[in-house]
């Protein structure tokens, strides 16, 4: 059978649910486990790795049937402020399910705004915790109550057995296990290695945005990242004026944060695994990475 054959049949298989009414439908046709991928949609080499992390997880030592993998492809609302790119925010279905389609997902739920809020903004929503005040939370303010919120959500429609997240969104991550473990849903969550374009930078919807000047600020954060993740031996302070010198020397890069956490509370550490985090803007266009670091359990002082 050629490749684009066998692209037809995927794809053939492959069901797209518009609404919840054809998700429940679709749902009950599914072998367990079912694995869900959240996305935003857009999707890109990193999606790519995310969906075949899920096939590997649906298919436990090949077991038969295999199970299933169902994709979410919603541009949530909730989680944008009013100065974010909700309307230019990239929506490419299309392709969103082509890719899908190839990776063997079984199963998109692409609903509207409308399907999902249907009474519009909800008055209950999920409180992060304090957590979600910190970092992201506070240049987004509301960002964390709104993803939370939406996952929750989608976890009670599509009711997976494993969920799995990238990397790149670590304070996501963290507060999405959080949730998991704090209100006893059922669900495991698998982490996935951020995927980085072949310059480095962090693969993302929103690098297509990324003028080639701006792109080449940008890449100043993994650069940053790396030199602060390589004078771990040195302590904390050495790891973030190693990273800070870089982000600072970086013209045309506007830094909202700089830190160095513990990767469970997202408060600064000095000992330990740890996470090295930035956010920052290269035009118009925001970006987050990070990379972890284990730092010596006493620090040196003789530097």
């Amino acid at each position: 059978m050629s490749d684009s054959t066998t692209t037809q049949a995927a794809a053939a298989r492959l069901v797209l649910a518009r609404t919840k009414a054809e998700l429940a439908a679709a749902r009950t046709m599914l072998a367990a486990p079912v694995v869900l991928v959240p996305t935003m949609g857009a999707l890109h080499t990193g999606h790519r790795a995310l969906l075949r992390a899920a096939r590997a997880l649906a298919e436990p030592a090949g077991q038969q049937p295999p199970g299933q993998v169902v994709v979410s492809v919603f541009v949530n609302p909730l989680q944008f402020g009013p100065s974010e790119d909700l309307d230019r925010y990239p929506r490419t279905l299309e392709e969103d399910l082509a890719m899908c389609a190839a990776e063997g997902v079984s199963l998109v739920f692409a609903p509207s705004a409308a399907e999902m809020y249907p009474g519009g903004a909800p008055a209950v929503t999920v409180d992060p915790g304090p957590v979600g005040q910190l970092l992201e939370g506070e240049f987004r303010p509301g960002f964390f109550d709104g993803v939370l919120t939406v996952v929750l959500k989608l976890f009670h429609l599509t009711r997976p057995d494993t969920v799995v997240f990238g990397e790149k969104d670590a304070q996501q991550l963290a507060l999405v296990r959080a949730m998991v473990s704090d209100l006893d849903l059922d669900i495991t969550v698998e982490p996935v290695p951020i995927a980085r374009d072949a310059d480095g930078l962090a693969t993302s919807s929103r690098n297509r945005y990324l003028a080639p000047d701006e792109r080449a600020a940008a890449l100043a954060i993994p650069r940053a990242l790396h030199a602060g993740q390589a004078q771990a031996a040195g302590g904390s302070a050495a790891v973030l004026a190693a990273a800070g010198h870089v982000l600072r020397g970086a013209p045309g890069l506007a830094v909202d944060y700089l830190a160095l956490v513990n990767p469970r509370t997202f408060t600064p550490v000095q000992v330990g695994p740890a996470l090295l985090l930035t956010a920052a803007r290269a035009g118009g266009t925001r970006l987050i990475d990070n990379v972890p670091v284990v730092l010596p359990v006493a620090e040196r002082r003789d530097r």
